[in-house]
């Protein structure tokens, strides 16, 4: 096979955009919080609300943007968060009220939400096997820099004093129409042309991937894993028995990202390392350190998983973390969070997130659920991602003051652990395996 590598990459980073967009939208909040609390006059319990709002749309737009790319096709529900993600960024940096504010942090995460399910799916049905894991990570390298983009453009913009807040959410208007105009150059997914009996286009996008005899192949195994009726799959089909541990798995995996705590720290960066007690600017050039870190090792992580797998690397990084919170839970029960060392375990926490969970469990959703339920399924296991998360971020607060930090830290260690053991015994490795092989393995013929 004579892969088109310059064609696979632009379609796959182009589509990529969307997770640039994600991770922007979701951590620009966290070097806004100081401003909007005191525009808004929050108190604590609202500042939550406010923070996790677009957390709520994200849940919505997950749960829907499945069946829409199901019916409408992948890019054009692509070109809609790319809409989405420009309108809410302007809003949101224009907004006068909380309630507008809170409006167009919704739609933000409507779009992250679509984005979330869509571009890991859309790069994997695109993807030739021995090169899935790697394209699919570039959507989560993507994501962190995204968030990276967040928080550096929120340390320079700190400048433009008490209204920096809102140039801080407008800002994300750039990377959106850069997307909304870089979308024309993809085709539709092969394997959704092919439910939709448009087999000739279908050739055509794979053809251009991998010459003539990729194509035939790919093409005779997704018209096999289809065979039959092609109508989108219903939720009540996708709860078949035989597609019962795939979904629980995809489900498990995806909330197991989340409350692994890791966006306890990327949302909380500033407030977690004003515990150092050096001030705002401090704080916020911090939080600039966690972006760089994840950026790196994201880029381990496309370089490892497709040579070691997924499950290693996963098993290595939830036993990372658990160790990590354990360090960091001892750190605030004894009260020494003023130092460098609170900053380099959060740091180490970071690197074994995007070694081993980041990448590789959006990178097996996208992978473990059948062509005829991809859509429907990775809309409830991204739903599940969702809910996890913006539960996870409207607790964090609550924990801390019901737990202290110290054991809310170390409650995510032991779920950490669990996560190890989950994995380490049910999850099976799929480098290298087409995904319509992997469905034979994973739910028979």
């Amino acid at each position: 096979m004579k892969t088109n590598y310059l064609y696979l990459l632009t379609i796959s980073m182009v589509t990529a955009l969307g997770g640039l967009l994600f991770g922007f939208d979701i951590s620009v909040i966290s070097g806004t919080i100081p401003f909007i609390q005191e525009y808004f006059g929050l108190n604590e319990a609202m500042k939550g609300w406010v923070v996790s709002s677009a957390l709520a749309g994200c849940v919505v737009g997950a749960m829907f943007t499945g069946r829409l790319g199901d019916r409408f096709g992948r890019k054009k529900i692509l070109y809609l968060t790319s809409i989405l993600f420009g309108v809410s960024s302007i809003g949101t940096g224009l907004a006068n009220t909380l309630a507008g504010f809170v409006f167009y942090r919704v739609m933000g995460g409507l779009a992250v939400g679509g984005a979330s399910v869509l571009a890991p799916v859309y790069i994997a049905e695109v993807s030739p096997a021995p090169l899935r894991g790697r394209m699919v990570s570039i959507n989560q390298l993507t994501i962190v820099i995204g968030i990276s983009l967040a928080y550096y453009s929120n340390y320079f913009l700190l400048a433009v004093g008490e209204n920096a807040w809102r140039w801080m959410f407008a800002a994300e208007a750039v990377p959106s129409l850069l997307f909304l105009v870089s979308l024309a150059v993809i085709p539709e997914s092969p394997r959704w042309l092919v439910a939709r009996s448009r087999e000739k286009e279908a050739a055509a996008v794979l053809r251009r991937i991998g010459g003539e005899e990729f194509a035939a192949s790919e093409l005779s195994k997704i018209g096999e894993s289809m065979s039959g009726d092609r109508k989108r799959a219903s939720l009540p089909e996708v709860r078949r028995r035989k597609y019962r541990f795939v979904l629980l798995l995809g489900v498990f995996l995806a909330v197991f990202q989340q409350w692994s705590g890791i966006n306890v720290i990327l949302f909380y960066a500033p407030d977690i390392f004003a515990q150092t007690r050096q001030g705002v600017d401090s704080a916020l050039f911090q939080t600039t350190l966690i972006g760089l870190v994840n950026f790196g090792f994201t880029l381990v992580a496309m370089w490892l998983i497709d040579k070691v797998g997924r499950k290693a690397l996963m098993v290595v990084g939830a036993a990372g973390m658990a160790v990590c919170y354990a360090i960091i839970g001892g750190f605030f029960f004894s009260g020494s969070t003023h130092g460098l060392f609170l900053l380099m375990v959060i740091l180490l926490t970071i690197a074994f997130y995007a070694t081993g969970l980041a990448p590789t469990v959006w990178v097996v959703i996208s992978e473990i659920f059948p062509n005829r339920i991809r859509g429907v399924a990775m809309s409830i296991a991204t739903f599940a991602l969702w809910t996890a998360c913006y539960l996870l971020t409207l607790s964090f607060p609550v924990f801390v003051q019901w737990f202290s930090a110290a054991a809310t830290f170390w409650i995510y260690a032991i779920i950490c652990l669990a996560g190890f053991v989950v994995i380490l015994k049910y999850l099976p490795e799929t480098k290298g395996i087409s995904l319509e092989q992997l469905e034979k393995k994973l739910i028979g013929d």
